[in-house]
Order: C-alpha cells, then sequence, then structure tokens
C-alpha cells in the first residue's frame, strides 16, 4: 500500500456499512449516448436554493444550452435547453421529487443545434476567482453527486477559508458506476477542472478521492496526473459506504470532523463531485452549459444494464427502453441509489442534474416490514456516521415529541440509510426521520407566522 493508503487506516470515519457493492453489471461498460428523446422536461428546479422563472414562451425554438429558465436570486442557477426543437408546453409537470414542478416542454427536432450565443471566454487562464464562479452559475453548473447545490454559491463562501480541496469520486452507493466510467473516459476533463479549482483556491494540490474498489480508475488518474504534471494527488479510501457523504470525506482525508450543524469550509475544506469538476472545466474552457449527465442504469430489473450519457429533462422511460425494457416482474424504480434515492412512480419524470442513476429491482430485494419491531439492539447506534441514536429519534418521532426529536439532532441526520440496513427489526427508520424533519420544520413555520400574526394585532395593523 502506498502513503496515502495507509494513512487512511488511522483516519476513518466513525460508524458505516459494507453492502455488497453490486457495480459488476456496468462498470466494464463504456459510456453510451441515449439514443435521442422525443421530448425532454425541463423543470424549473433543479438546484437547492429558488427554482428559476421560465423565459421562454410556447412555440418559441430553442436551441441546445439556451437558457430556457431565469435564475432567481444569488442561491439558484439558470437551467438551459438540453436538445433543440419547439417549446411546446410551459406549465407544472411531474418532478421526480414526486410534486408538479413549473417546467419547459422542448419538442426534439433531433439537430441538437448548439446555441449560437454560448462562446468560451476569450483568455480562461486569467480569469479571477470572482469571474469562474460567474461563468459557472451562468453555466447553471450545481453539485452532481446528488445534493445539488449550487457550485458558484460553494466557491464564493469557501474561497478564503478552504486550505483542503477534494474532488470527491468515491461513488459509494452500491450499483452507481456513472463516476467510475467519467474518470476512466475523461481523466483530461476532471483534471481541467483540478486545475481550475486549484487556482481557485491557492492550492499546491487537489486531492482526488477514490475508493479501491475503483482501483483501475485511481492509476489511470495518477498516470494522467504524471503526465500533464498537475497539482493534484490520488487518494485511494477503504470501501466503506457513507464515505462518499461531504463530512465523512473530509475526516478520511485530512483527520478533521466537520461540527454538527456546520459545513466544511468549517475546518478548511472545500469539497466537489467529480462530474462537478468535469462541468466547471467545461464552463470555463468551452462555454457549455450543463445540459447533459452520466447515468447508470442497473438493477434486476433492467434487462441490459448501461451507463448512459443523457440530456437533462430525459423521461425516466427513455433510459429504461434505451436498456430493453424492465422486467415485468418489477417491482420499484428509484432516482439515485438504493440507500438514498426516491422511488419513483411515473415513469415520465425527467432526470435532473443530480440523478447519477436509474435503478429496477425484481427479485427477492424487497426487505420493509408491515410490523418493524425495535429489538433494542443497538446496531442503528453503532452504524451511525453522525453518532446519532437512530433507535430514540424513531420512537420520539412516533410519539410526536418534536422538541426530543429535534435535541436528538435528527436535523443533522444525513439520511444515509445505514441504520435502516442494519436494523434487524426492519424499523422504516429513514423515513421516520424525514417525516420528524418535515414536522419540525412545519411546527417552526407556524409558530413565526403567529407570532408575526401577534406582532400585527398589537400594532392595530
Amino acid at each position: 500500500m502506498k502513503e496515502n493508503e495507509v494513512k487512511h487506516l488511522a483516519q476513518a470515519f466513525f460508524g458505516g456499512i459494507h453492502p455488497s457493492d453490486k457495480k459488476a453489471a456496468t462498470n466494464k461498460k463504456p459510456i453510451e449516448a441515449l439514443p435521442p428523446p422525443t421530448h425532454v422536461v425541463i423543470p424549473m428546479s433543479l438546484h437547492i436554493g429558488a427554482p428559476c422563472v421560465p423565459c421562454v414562451s410556447v412555440g418559441t425554438h430553442v436551441t441546445v444550452g439556451q437558457m430556457v429558465g431565469q435564475a432567481q436570486g444569488n442561491v439558484s442557477v439558470p437551467v438551459h435547453a438540453s436538445v433543440s426543437g419547439k417549446v411546446t408546453a410551459v406549465e407544472p409537470r411531474i418532478h421526480f421529487s414526486g410534486v408538479p414542478v413549473m417546467s419547459v416542454v422542448i419538442e426534439n427536432d433531433f439537430r441538437d443545434t448548439p446555441c449560437p450565443g454560448r462562446r468560451p471566454p476569450a483568455a480562461p487562464d486569467s480569469l479571477s476567482a470572482e469571474q469562474i464562479a460567474a461563468l459557472v452559475q451562468e453555466a447553471g453548473v450545481t453539485g452532481m453527486g446528488g445534493a445539488t447545490f449550487p457550485t458558484h454559491v460553494k466557491i464564493n463562501s469557501s474561497v478564503g477559508k478552504a486550505d483542503t480541496v477534494i474532488v470527491n469520486a468515491a461513488e459509494c452507493e452500491p450499483y452507481i458506476t456513472s463516476d467510475h466510467r467519467l474518470l476512466l473516459e475523461h481523466p483530461d476533463e476532471i483534471l481541467g477542472g483540478v486545475k481550475i479549482l486549484a487556482r481557485i483556491f491557492g492550492v499546491d494540490r487537489v486531492h482526488i478521492a477514490v475508493e479501491a474498489n475503483k482501483s483501475n480508475a485511481a492509476e489511470t488518474l495518477r498516470l494522467k496526473i504524471e503526465e500533464e504534471k498537475a497539482p493534484a494527488v490520488v487518494d485511494l479510501l477503504h470501501t466503506r459506504y457513507p464515505q462518499g457523504a461531504e463530512k465523512q470525506i473530509c475526516q478520511s482525508i485530512t483527520g478533521r470532523q466537520v461540527p454538527p450543524g456546520a459545513l466544511p469550509a468549517a475546518v478548511g475544506c472545500a469539497v466537489f463531485n467529480a462530474a462537478t469538476a468535469r462541468a466547471v472545466y467545461q464552463a470555463v474552457w468551452n462555454g457549455q452549459a450543463l445540459t447533459h449527465r452520466i447515468v447508470t442504469v442497473s438493477g434486476s430489473g433492467v434487462r441490459e444494464p448501461k451507463n448512459l450519457l443523457c440530456p437533462i429533462g430525459a423521461p425516466i422511460r427513455t433510459l429504461l427502453d434505451a436498456c430493453g425494457g424492465v422486467d415485468p416482474k418489477t417491482f420499484k424504480i428509484i432516482m439515485g441509489g438504493p440507500m438514498m434515492g426516491h422511488a419513483q412512480f411515473d415513469m415520465d419524470a425527467p432526470i435532473g442534474k443530480g440523478t447519477n442513476a436509474i435503478l429496477a429491482f425484481c427479485k427477492d430485494e424487497e426487505r420493509s416490514s408491515e410490523h418493524p419491531a425495535c429489538i433494542r439492539c443497538g446496531k442503528c447506534v453503532s452504524v451511525c456516521p453522525m453518532r446519532l441514536q437512530p433507535v430514540f429519534m424513531y420512537q420520539y418521532q412516533r410519539a410526536g415529541m418534536l422538541r426530543e426529536l429535534e435535541n436528538a439532532r435528527v436535523l443533522d441526520c444525513m439520511e444515509c440509510g445505514a441504520c435502516t440496513y442494519i436494523c434487524p427489526g426492519r424499523l422504516h427508520l429513514v423515513q421516520a426521520f424525514r417525516a420528524g424533519k418535515l414536522e419540525i420544520n412545519n411546527a417552526k413555520a407556524a409558530a413565526e407566522a403567529a407570532k408575526e400574526e401577534n406582532r400585527r394585532l398589537a400594532h392595530g395593523l
């Protein structure tokens, strides 16, 4: 083992689990282009932050990379057309979150005409950090590991605070291989993004974190780094879930623990997904908007698992059709990984910027119980990477004890699913914590509304 592999034995994060990675179905399959869909649905909410406002109307002809949704405020990024064609609807459509969201529907003309207004900057090497952040925002770049936090906000809020920059290529959830294939097939573009991040933050090297089950990708990157003399080092991490979570990967790389309620910048770290680093490179050097992403389509219900390069807004069914369809016995389809993904009920829902996988399951994989029962084993406590006590949080939520639930730090729960995975009593733990967070936030909102109403009454308004 190399020095930077051994050191992580002493810096492992607390808790975690070792599920079977289930990556063999796609980890050796090159990225393929999705056959062009007949239409795409571009939701105005593809990131954390204020939704966009449509800036095109029915009948407008749009080109690839043309803005179709304008950002609202600084914690927002625009959305762009991923195909060229005619806008056929601007209306609420089903979102992958399960609720209708205002969307722009584009009928594909199958020409992929590029937007004439999108051009690379004249001198990318001379851009300041502020100018790069502005380009990244205008290109609609968000975190592509699933969180979809606007990348320009992370850059602006971390510059001057972060002395360690990490490119997260851990890809720790089972089945997903989209980042793995990206590392193998486009290491030059990832390193292009790495060089930009190194310049922004003024660091002499960027850490690229890769789990040991992707050692071939780590070696590919190491050879490319040596060839280009790039300001980067590859850190091979032990395969362990949830290694790819921001706080856990910070500890694995630096030994620093991010405090509860804080972000990586609090301990001098800035973390960017590998696909995000590539998108930063494409925005700065090519003037390219974020319009496509790589999606792993896998699971026991998928006839021909693949890694597909897809236009954002493509309906889920087009990805499944490109993989030979699904087994008739399929009982669940998930967007994202099996640990943190969300079950889908409408195959017309579109993929988003954070969609790294579509999984279908048809075999004896449903382990939930209609009558879950806690046996007080404490396994959920031992695997929680946030050092929470899921068994008590579950009881508080079930009893409606919201104050106790919040005091138990349920808001720090990242919903990784390690507790649910390990629970022999089959408690619906993550489901309870999601519900509990919603109840707490609703109670706070109601309290604020009541306080505001009392203020208005007191002043005779």
